[in-house]
């Protein structure tokens, strides 16, 4: 099978894509397993591309608090209704001219006045990387049809490179910082290093409050990198279509100076799931921790011959698109033996976090060829206690094989509803019906339709329940089709004490609805708690 391209598949993600290449994309991913979990990591990104960097905006008073701490210089007035970062910039323009001497003397003190990255709109960990000296000013520009592009300040560390920009209009006066799609089509932002190694998952944010923007480089899971350039070629700003080309050169010499890791070699097994820790990484703006989990081999053996049951079944295309796999419950204590952090992928009602918890801003899950072996990265803001460290490994998560099913008559479902339950989850499907989608195209008939069938579910589910993974749906004819879940799970109960859940199935490929209906449900993730809670010291002893 010829998969597209990872640009093509980023592409089909931010919708740049024409109508055409959109449906073949669209056709293969519908079989493709490999396909799916990359746009599943695209769309991750950039939901944490667009959540991430972002904070709750400066407090008004910010510029007088700030003013009164570098008495005995003179206050100046602050005209009323500006946005917070303004204030920022025009007080640092002030102070500035009364401690010009000082800020050549002290580098690191002007850039503390000023720019995005040493104020709260930016996250902790970069924050941290800018107060580590990690903070350097470069002031790039590019200028086409009177408006500048300008890459004012670049903080790098091994786990992430953040680039602060603005757009300038003639005058020098910020635009909206937007960098859309329009703006990365046939261009786009791409990152090399000095091994030529390309990073082509990089993201861009802004907000409407803000006159900066900012883009980011992800460098976690690579090898350690010493320099890297990010291309930028953009094609429209602020709805102005030219040519903006800029070069940010980043060397992360010093950074990965002020970057240390602990590394393991310890490997244990529970409940037909094995774990090998491999490393604690400890950056300026982020503690990684990196480790792998697979199916233990007696475990592997029987769930490979249950997929090969229900391969011969529904067919393989059908059944490679579950999602076999394995993860796991553990927490994290301190020295005083305090749980700071609980990573707890299974129950979605924990408790919120306390103050002084470790918060995590990213975890990502690679597959490798090897079912079920998975090898995860988490990323944490710096925590004063992440250098103490006891991980507790307290629970299991399989996704493997189900042989569930129930049929339905589609035609008599609405007034006739189906109820079952399975696994502490309760549901009722009570609707199946054709969906028309219209989309533009360039063709003689600009506009094309897509039909597909959707079976509609709702219930609800117990805390700890399997969570229901891939279906596929037969028709009355024996005709085997993938069918593709949206739903939720809501924190409101219902009279049975269980908490809300919808589910979707969506089903092309069928422009009619069949009379006979089958559902299989061929994955599930069950959790189990672990026997024996596994130990060990994240720190050299």
């Amino acid at each position: 099978m010829n998969c597209p391209s990872a640009d093509k598949l980023s592409q089909y993600v931010d919708d740049l894509l024409i109508e055409q290449e959109k449906e073949a994309v669209k056709k293969h991913v519908n079989h493709c397993t490999e396909c799916q979990r990359i746009i599943m990591a695209l769309k991750d990104e950039q939901h944490y591309f667009q959540e991430v960097l972002q904070s709750p905006a400066l407090p008004d008073d910010f510029t007088a608090n700030i003013l009164d701490q570098l008495e005995p210089y003179e206050q100046k007035a602050v005209p009323p209704k500006r946005k917070p970062w303004k204030r920022v910039m025009y007080a640092a323009a002030t102070v500035v001219v009364a401690l010009g001497v000082s800020a050549a003397v002290t580098p690191s003190f002007a850039s503390w006045i000023s720019g995005l990255f040493t104020t709260d709109q930016v996250d902790e960990g970069v924050r941290l990387a800018a107060d580590a000296g990690l903070l350097e000013r470069v002031n790039l520009t590019v200028t086409d049809q009177n408006i500048t592009f300008k890459v004012e300040d670049v903080v790098a560390d091994p786990s992430r490179v953040v680039l602060s920009f603005q757009i300038l209009n003639q005058n020098g006066k910020p635009l909206k910082a937007d960098i859309n799609n329009f703006a990365m089509a046939n261009g786009g932002i791409k990152a090399v290093d000095q091994n030529g190694q390309l990073f082509e998952m990089v993201g861009t944010g802004w907000r409407e409050a803000s006159d900066y923007g900012y883009i980011e480089v992800p460098l976690r899971e690579h090898a350690a990198t010493e320099k890297l350039t990010v291309h930028i070629d953009l094609k429209e700003l602020n709805g102005v279509k030219g040519n903006w080309q800029l070069d940010v050169p980043v060397d992360l010499t010093k950074s990965n100076a002020l970057t240390t890791k602990t590394t393991f070699d310890e490997i244990a097994s529970r409940q037909g799931v094995s774990i090998h820790l491999n490393e604690m990484k400890f950056a300026p703006s982020s503690t990684e921790f990196i480790y792998e989990t697979l199916f233990t081999n007696e475990e592997q053996a029987k769930i490979e011959r249950h997929i090969q049951a229900l391969e011969a079944k529904f067919g393989k295309e059908s059944v490679t698109s579950g999602r076999y796999g394995t993860a796991i419950h553990f927490h994290f204590e301190n020295a005083d033996g305090q749980t700071i952090y609980e990573q707890d992928d299974h129950n979605f009602y924990t408790e919120d976090s306390k103050p002084g918890d470790m918060t995590q801003y990213q975890n990502t899950g690679f597959d490798t060829e090897q079912l079920g072996h998975v090898k995860w990265n988490q990323s944490f803001f710096p925590h004063q206690d992440d250098r103490a460290l006891t991980f507790v490994w307290d629970g299991v998560l399989k996704t493997v094989p189900s042989d569930f099913s129930i049929a339905i008559d589609s035609k008599n479902v609405k007034k006739d509803p189906v109820t079952f339950d399975y696994e502490g989850n309760f549901l009722t499907i009570n609707k199946v019906k054709k969906k028309h989608e219209f989309y533009l195209q360039k063709s003689i008939w600009p506009v094309g339709k897509r039909t597909s069938i959707v079976i509609e579910m709702e219930g609800g589910t117990e805390p700890l329940s399997s969570t229901l993974g891939t279906w596929v749906v037969v028709d009355d004819k024996g005709h085997v089709y993938p069918a593709y879940e949206s739903g939720s799970i809501l924190n409101e109960k219902d009279k049975n004490g269980r908490h809300q859940m919808t589910i979707d199935l969506v089903v092309y490929d069928l422009e009619e609805i069949p009379e006979q209906l089958t559902l299989h449900l061929i994955s599930v993730t069950r959790y189990e708690k672990v026997e024996e809670p596994w130990r060990v010291p994240l720190y050299e002893e």
